[in-house]
């Protein structure tokens, strides 16, 4: 009985004394995360977000997540038809707080020549660009031997090239009006490269790269630059992957298909860029655990890929 009586004392003691501080902190912390949270999400009203690869998938969801909180958001791809439809769905939302329009408009990641133009466009209508967020892109799926150098090319046009010119055609008015916000949808495949993906890895290696030194250099400038490193989402990226000789590949991995969800990647993306942070990674346990020995065994990894890649 008296084993029995120290033991409830011993219980009560530890919740008042640490099990209910415990959880009264984690409460109040959840409280002040939440609360912060939707200050920020309230401070996207009326931002100019612009979005590249808006027609489909994560680009899409951004859309739909951005608008929800009451941002003008511009929607850009090469077909119009689908961002006519993703510009549809948007407006017949009903939202307890009316958003601006959306405004569409085509650019062609692979025409660098007209990202100077498309700015223009966007200052014409909107005035300014408040958030740029880079997802347009392409990937691959082919061995190195068997891809041509016309899909090595296209691949760092459309993902690299295209992406840097525009980011480049915005920056003068950002630096001008001394603030803004740019985000890079890049890829785990940014920080580690597997088998059959070369072409795609190494445009999202260089993106990763671009966006560390236009980090640094903007800082003096007020304007955040986010690099966002998703894993496996479920979106037709593999369906619309080129092959080595440049054709749709049209398969859908089985990893692509047991993706995130590309609304919950679009949340969670939102959640990266209001709360300004450098880089953020969306990932699988696997893809984490490969981007760690990648960097802590580093011969292990090569291991691991070259046992992939027979």
């Amino acid at each position: 009985m008296n084993s029995y009586n120290q033991c409830m004392n011993s219980m009560s003691w530890y919740i008042k004394y640490v099990g209910l501080p415990i959880t009264l902190s984690i409460s109040i912390y959840g409280l002040i995360m939440h609360i912060t949270r939707r200050r920020r999400r309230a401070a996207l009203r009326n931002k100019v977000v612009v979005i590249t690869g808006a027609s489909s998938g994560i680009g899409e969801s951004l859309a739909h997540a951005f608008y929800d909180q009451g941002s003008k958001v511009v929607l850009v791809a090469r077909r119009l038809k689908e961002l006519s439809r993703v510009k549809d769905d948007l407006i017949s939302k009903k939202l307890v707080i009316p958003s601006p329009e959306p405004l569409v408009l085509e650019l062609d990641l692979a025409n660098v020549d007209q990202m100077t133009a498309f700015v223009k466009k966007v200052y014409t209508v909107c005035g300014h660009i408040d958030i740029l967020i880079n997802n347009g892109g392409i990937s691959h799926r082919a061995s190195i031997l068997n891809t041509d150098m016309k899909v090595f090319r296209q691949i760092m046009e459309i993902n690299y090239f295209g992406t840097v010119a525009l980011t480049k055609a915005a920056l003068p008015n950002m630096i001008e009006r001394k603030g803004g916000q740019i985000a890079f949808i890049s890829s785990v495949q940014g920080l580690i490269a597997i088998p059959d993906r070369a072409a795609y890895a190494a445009s999202k290696h260089a993106l990763q790269a671009f966006g560390d030194s236009l980090r640094a250099e903007m800082h003096q400038h007020n304007i955040e630059v986010c690099v966002i490193s998703p894993g496996y989402v479920k979106t037709a990226i593999s369906l619309n992957a080129l092959t080595g000789s440049g054709t749709t590949h049209g398969v859908m991995d089985t990893g692509t298909a047991a993706g995130f969800s590309a609304d919950y990647a679009a949340d969670q993306f939102l959640n990266a860029i209001t709360n300004k942070k450098k880089e953020f990674i969306l990932s699988q346990l696997l893809p984490r655990f490969a981007i760690f020995i990648r960097q802590a065994v580093p011969s292990l990894y090569f291991y691991i890929m070259s046992k992939r890649a027979n």
